[in-house]
């Protein structure tokens, strides 16, 4: 069961209103890889965590944490948003340099939400479930946690520097100070997993299942202009799980077909060579 507590996680109280800002916040509360994603993601992954209470005890702590972040920004884009109201748009056109501030409302946070945080990215898309991994492969989506970790903590680290309200910055620091311990956390995460299990998702599919194929498996192909590539530790070292040293090709041969696909009867309407047809 969830339990709401009145207080904050850390304190958001803002200099003065800046409902641009406001807009700008939206990115790290429903954009892609805002705090609405990670809270779905790090819950839902809770929820069908099967197996290993450590894990889905440590998904549960921190899904939980991200709840507390998203009414965090609803807090901070109210705030933002005070005295933003329609009476005062329509003073502030009277004088160029405050039309200039004031026009930077999003529109729904006036219309809509009513000067409140919307699940809406910063150009008002709204927030989809689409944008969480809840694979039930651990190691899969850990990973995927410590990508959305740094996304979004490099997110709140460009809008710190979009203001200087102290009392924002703040709250910014709170985040990126919190967000730069789950980045921690998933990295630790990852690499006990690692441990465990070998470093290559699925862990249940081996190399040597892939038969035929496992040469492939430590190729590099040279398929754009230049050679820089072969440089790095992907083209001359060894594989991670120590099942061979990868090669470097230069000038990759393709190894299959051409494919020839059979033609559609004519009620499906393909605009045909008939040429090409009558040549098969």
């Amino acid at each position: 069961m969830f339990r709401h507590q009145k207080e904050l996680q850390f304190e958001v109280k803002v200099e003065r209103p800046d409902p641009m800002l406001a807009k700008r916040v939206q990115e790290v509360l429903g954009g892609q890889f805002g705090e609405m994603t990670v809270m779905m993601q790090y819950l839902f992954q809770g929820f069908n965590c099967r197996g290993n209470e450590k894990y889905k005890d440590m998904l549960m702590d921190i899904g939980t944490e991200e709840i507390g972040h998203v009414e965090m920004l609803c807090a901070l884009i109210s705030q933002l948003l005070d005295g933003a109201a329609p009476e005062d748009q329509a003073e502030a056109a009277k004088d160029p340099q405050l039309a200039a501030i004031m026009g930077g409302v999003d529109p729904q946070h006036l219309l809509v939400s009513g000067l409140g945080g919307m699940p809406t990215n910063s150009n008002g898309v709204p927030w989809s479930g689409a944008y969480i991994v809840s694979s039930g492969n651990l190691l899969a989506d850990m990973r995927s946690n410590l990508h959305a970790e740094t996304q979004g903590r490099l997110q709140v680290a460009r809008l710190y520097h979009m203001t200087t309200d102290e009392g924002v910055r703040a709250t910014f620091r709170k985040m990126l100070a919190r967000d730069r311990y789950h980045q921690y956390q998933w990295m630790a995460a990852v690499a006990e997993l690692e441990e465990q299990n070998g470093v290559v998702v699925p862990a249940s599919f081996p190399p040597e299942a892939e038969m035929e194929a496992q040469e492939h498996g430590l190729e590099f192909w040279n398929l754009s202009d230049g050679q820089e590539s072969s440089e790095g530790l992907w083209a001359t070292g060894s594989a991670p799980d120590g099942t061979g040293d990868f090669k470097y090709l230069e000038n990759p041969e393709p190894l299959g077909n051409i494919p020839r696909p059979e033609i559609p009867a004519t009620q499906v309407h393909h605009d045909l060579d008939r040429d090409y047809v009558n040549k098969k």
